[in-house]
């Protein structure tokens, strides 16, 4: 019999659908298994947790750091992902999502789910009977977030009583989701956006209510006086996938918002990181001068994708 190296974990059989779910200390016990299977990682350690174990990965948006993070993490670990596109399965076609998870439920061992609607990936986990991994939807992009985190701590030592300012879109899911991990964890949290991309009031709302308790502060503004005393900059793409048709209007109205020299000078610390979540456009969200500077962050974030997702996998499988 084949013996399989055990990952003890109370959080076994749950999903990840957004950080909503679940409290600061567990969150924060996701981060410790990053940073523990990073350090593993570097030391060259070889383990085989997956052994065994195989994730269906369905992907309606096209990915380079979620779909490598996902199989690579997998692969390492001895476990078989298998990639589906929406050219591979019938996934809300010819087949509804809920026959479709509990097809995968009695196949696989997880799922992840990267697409457009959080409806199909709630309907995934509640229909399929095993963990599923939002890797992203339009409405929020957990895994990002706790990579985001997770470099912000590597950069600070510590994470309670931070400021960071997301410029640029602050509807968009990256945006709501360090709002809502940043209302959990003590994190001061800004948004510096123009007044109709402001993030609606109901996810403003939710993560007020939490801040009220971790002690975090939030802040929505249009004015460039937010970014004062901020310890990171944090920007994403101006036009969102499926958006493509907007782009002419979101660069007119984005391009005050951008993240250059002058608004990195303006937050008045020497120390202040740049993170972004990939791809870039440079010249649009965030000057190359800046992008390639010393201050970003950007290819640390880029391989801390991988290590929180092999935690939360992990944790969850």
């Amino acid at each position: 019999m084949i013996q399989v190296e055990k990952f003890d974990s109370p959080f076994k059989g749950r999903s990840l659908l957004t950080w909503a779910d679940y409290t600061p200390e567990e969150i924060l016990q996701f981060l410790d298994y990053a940073l523990l299977v990073k350090k593993q990682a570097h030391a060259g350690e070889i383990h085989q947790r997956f052994l065994g174990k195989t994730v269906a990965l369905i992907f309606e948006k096209r990915s380079t750091r979620t779909r490598s993070s996902f199989e690579t993490a997998v692969g390492e670990e001895g476990g078989h992902p298998v990639f589906m596109s929406t050219q591979d399965i019938q996934l809300g076609g010819k087949e509804s999502v809920k026959d479709t998870a509990r097809v995968l439920g009695r196949m696989f061992s997880a799922i992840e789910f990267r697409g457009f609607k959080q409806e199909h990936v709630k309907q995934l986990a509640e229909f399929s009977g095993i963990p599923v991994i939002n890797g992203l939807t339009d409405d929020f992009h957990p895994t990002q977030a706790l990579a985001d985190v997770m470099t912000l701590q590597e950069s600070f030592g510590r994470l309670k009583g931070l400021h960071w300012v997301f410029c640029g879109d602050g509807r968009n899911n990256v945006a709501r989701s360090l709002m809502l991990i940043s209302a959990k964890l003590g994190i001061n949290f800004s948004i510096y956006s123009p007044k109709e991309l402001f993030p609606s009031k109901d996810i403003v709302d939710f993560c007020m209510g939490l801040a009220e308790k971790s002690g975090a502060k939030i802040t929505i503004s249009d004015k460039n006086s937010v970014v004062k005393g901020a310890d990171c900059l944090y920007t994403d793409v101006w036009v969102s996938m499926g958006e493509e048709n907007l782009k002419a209007e979101r660069t007119k109205l984005l391009a005050p918002f951008q993240v250059n020299a002058e608004l990195m000078a303006s937050t008045g610390k020497k120390e202040t990181i740049f993170m972004h979540c990939l791809p870039a456009v440079k010249g649009e969200e965030v000057t190359e001068e800046v992008f390639e500077s010393p201050a970003s962050k950007v290819w640390d974030e880029a391989e801390n994708r991988k290590h929180t997702i092999k935690a939360i996998m992990l944790a969850l499988i």
